[in-house]
């Protein structure tokens, strides 16, 4: 204890060099906590450096070269220490802080989520995936988490940022209606979703949420299998066709194993002859004669398309009407046999009563009655 005692009466350089990858904060060891008078203070670069005098925090350095000035003098209270069993009422400590970003640290879904998909229904997701923190605010963490301990890793913190991060992806993911089918194309933006949501939170800390990825949402394994069935039958297609080659499939492989007594041979026969029982029905009849060729009758030629023409009032066309329509139109004196209309395949617009088409429904007048 007297070696420390005057070890630290000459040691003035307060630094910290760290080879771990996972140490938040460190507080620099001094003998009572005594810091000299003018001693030394280093912070290097993605450091911060943290000074607390007489229990209070007294500044946050920056990187750089210091010198501290306190009313806390290791020297001077040795001499008045001797009444106090040497013991200095005079107390600084400097807490260093890792400025660097924190990687792959890991969140996850201890149990599943539930939420109502609006193709499947209720179902339970799991998920997991990877964020990264770095250190915004050395002060406040030092208040809300750190304290007095002298060694602050990430393994005091990460439970409770799980924690954290499960409880509010489950509700973003239960409220955003995404369907479950289509997370993985919006894994991207649901992250930076997320991220935005949870940031405020981790500053509560002073910490910032500098990235949060979604590795993976996943179904319970029984609603996968069934998924990989569905996806099986649509990948196999038309089942008839499939069954077909399945069969002779084994055809082969049963003339290819003759080493098994004839008994392969014997069902490779069965099933050769069942197959062609198959084709034969499918192109004639049951006893093996082709039946005659039957050709179904033709189908009708389409009816023909009715003309139609279009109108012309006031200086628009209107329209267009079939040839039913305008005769209508003639009846309840809507149509003169001097309107002029107009169809595809005609020069210009004509006089009703002049296109062919249309000459019906205009009947030449009768000749005046003699002796009128």
């Amino acid at each position: 204890m007297i070696m420390q005692k005057l070890f630290g009466e000459f040691v003035d350089v307060i630094e910290w060099t760290d080879s771990s990858t996972d140490t938040l904060v460190w507080r620099f060891e001094r003998y009572n906590n005594e810091i000299k008078f003018g001693a030394k203070l280093t912070v290097r670069e993605g450091q911060n450096a943290v000074f607390v005098n007489e229990g209070e925090v007294a500044d946050v350095f920056s990187p750089g070269m210091y010198e501290l000035r306190t009313a806390n003098l290791p020297i001077l209270s040795t001499l008045q220490g001797w009444r106090h069993g040497f013991e200095s009422p005079f107390k600084a400590e400097v807490y260093f802080f890792n400025m660097r970003r924190f990687t792959d640290l890991k969140w996850g879904t201890k149990n599943p989520a539930m939420l109502r998909d609006p193709e499947f229904g209720p179902v339970r997701l799991r998920a997991f995936g990877t964020y990264e923190i770095r250190i915004k605010d050395p002060t406040l963490l030092l208040t809300e988490l750190v304290g007095t301990d002298g060694h602050f890793t990430t393994d005091r913190i990460t439970d409770q940022l799980r924690n954290l991060i499960v409880a509010r992806f489950a509700t973003i993911l239960g409220s955003s209606g995404i369907p479950v089918l289509d997370l993985a194309a919006n894994y991207d933006q649901l992250g930076q979703f997320v991220q935005g949501r949870l940031a405020p939170e981790f500053a509560n800390y002073g910490l910032e949420l500098t990235t949060f990825l979604v590795e993976n949402v996943s179904l319970p394994p029984a609603v996968e299998e069934a998924m990989d069935r569905r996806t099986s039958m649509g990948v196999i297609g038309d089942l008839k066709k499939y069954t077909q080659f399945q069969a002779a499939e084994a055809m082969r492989a049963a003339a290819e194993n003759p080493a098994d007594g004839g008994a392969s041979a014997g069902i490779g026969m069965g099933m050769g002859m069942a197959m062609a029982k198959h084709f034969a029905d499918s192109m004639g009849g049951g006893d093996g004669q082709a039946l005659p060729a039957t050709a179904a009758p033709p189908a009708p030629p389409p009816l023909p398309a009715s003309k139609s023409f279009f109108v012309a009032r006031g200086g628009q066309p209107d329209g267009p009407y079939e040839v039913a329509a305008l005769r209508q139109q003639r009846s309840e004196g809507l149509l003169t046999a001097d309107d002029l209309v107009w169809a595809e395949g005609m020069t210009g617009w004509e006089k009703a009563a002049t296109v062919a088409e249309l000459e019906a429904i205009f009947p030449p007048a009768p000749p005046p009655i003699p002796g009128s």
